[in-house]
């Protein structure tokens, strides 16, 4: 990829993260900012705007973080473990599925509380895994779904340890939204902007000769 396309990513990944926060915190957060909006507070809507923006930004960079992480252990992980690559990444998958319900429930339930609460969250966290990976499959093809399913369920929650360590509910939905978001979205970008580099590089012209047909086939995997 180009750096160009590579700051093209980063900047609209940022952009992404500061809107998906802002539109979620005023949502999670209703019952505290809804007098602002009664009593059109301006000045004090645009303040927790920017901080909602600010604190956006934030999960943008994380999730980035974890989106250049992982490419890198795709990486080493498919020159390790080679053709057992696909496995082990799903055995991780459902050890981090069973680890976010089982250990949150043990930390954090009251006694005679319920475990549905923390099975739902786990839940929330696999439908998007399992819808997006279903896209990125659909946009390269089937040998993606596992990468990315494991990008999109193990690195999220990886980068939504902090607030599952403090357990609490507002910060838990604020933070796990814009990282799904920004998660997908870097995902679903990345093959478009390798493409757009290629063409970059050869003017315009992916299918001039057998070298640049091959470099314009969709990627395999993440």
């Amino acid at each position: 990829m180009t750096s160009r396309n590579w700051v093209r990513l980063f900047l609209s990944t940022l952009f992404v993260g500061g809107i998906t926060t802002g539109i979620i915190g005023f949502i999670v957060r209703w019952d505290k900012f809804k007098p602002f909006f009664t009593d059109f507070n301006f000045i004090e809507i645009m303040s927790v705007l920017f901080w909602l923006l600010g604190v956006g930004f934030i999960f943008s960079l994380l999730s980035q973080a974890g989106f250049f992480a992982y490419l890198t252990i795709h990486r080493f992980g498919t020159g390790i473990f080679k053709s057992l690559w696909n496995a082990v990444q799903v055995i991780l998958i459902i050890f981090v599925l069973f680890d976010l319900v089982y250990f949150r429930y043990t930390a954090f339930a009251k006694e005679g509380e319920s475990i549905i609460p923390y099975l739902l969250l786990a839940i929330l966290v696999l439908i998007p895994g399992l819808a997006i990976a279903f896209l990125k499959a659909k946009q390269t093809n089937m040998s993606a779904f596992i990468p990315a399913l494991f990008f999109m369920i193990v690195v999220t929650t990886i980068e939504w340890v902090p607030v599952l360590r403090v357990n609490e509910e507002s910060w838990l939905f604020l933070m796990l939204f814009p990282l799904i978001v920004c998660n997908a979205f870097q995902l679903l970008m990345l093959p478009k902007l390798n493409q757009r580099s290629i063409e970059e590089r050869t003017g315009g012209k992916p299918h001039a000769g057998k070298q640049g047909k091959s470099a314009y086939k969709k990627p395999s995997n993440v």
